[in-house]
């Protein structure tokens, strides 16, 4: 260390070589990921490299002087992600998943499947007029001039075919 204090990156290269082994484990305790263990280290390395010539050999061995610059710079980056967890966290609204549950989706299926039964019960042109209305998305004067039916009859059917859907699914 007093070598790399004095600026021989040879001695760097060699102090480097003998405590990563040490550093990283230590980033790796405190930080529980493997790749930002790595970054950090990189970091903690550069800071000891521009930090050499502060080392005092009289306040403690080099090993826990670097220890100590890994540490903080472990405890910074714990500080970041928790702030920005809090960020994500505190302001986002609150979202529901509203997909159906399975249970939900096997009724909605069973519904369904009556009420396309119940569809089949219907006059023919009522039905077909309640799927394309409903189905479909076409408007009361489409229908009428696809179905070459007047405007009043469609609304008739319309409403007939969907009190009888009403009565065939409740029944």
């Amino acid at each position: 260390m007093l070598a790399t204090k004095r600026g021989s990156q040879r001695d760097f290269k060699r102090l480097v070589d003998a405590s990563s082994a040490r550093l990283y484990g230590v980033l790796l305790a405190m930080l529980r990921d493997r790749d930002q263990a790595r970054d950090a280290l990189q970091v903690t390395f550069a800071r000891v490299w521009l930090r050499a010539k502060s080392f005092d050999p009289d306040r403690g061995p080099a090993e826990v002087w670097m220890i100590s610059i890994a540490r903080n710079h472990a405890i910074d980056l714990m500080r970041a992600r928790k702030r920005r967890a809090e960020v994500v966290t505190d302001d986002l609204p609150e979202i529901r998943d509203r997909a159906p549950t399975p249970e939900r989706r096997a009724i909605i299926g069973g519904e369904v499947r009556k009420l396309m039964s119940c569809l089949e019960k219907l006059d023919p042109k009522r039905a077909q007029a309640i799927r394309m209305a409903y189905l479909e998305g076409a408007s009361y004067e489409d229908l009428a001039e696809r179905m070459s039916t007047p405007l009043n009859t469609i609304r008739t059917w319309l409403r007939r075919g969907l009190s009888a859907l009403k009565d065939c699914v409740d029944g």
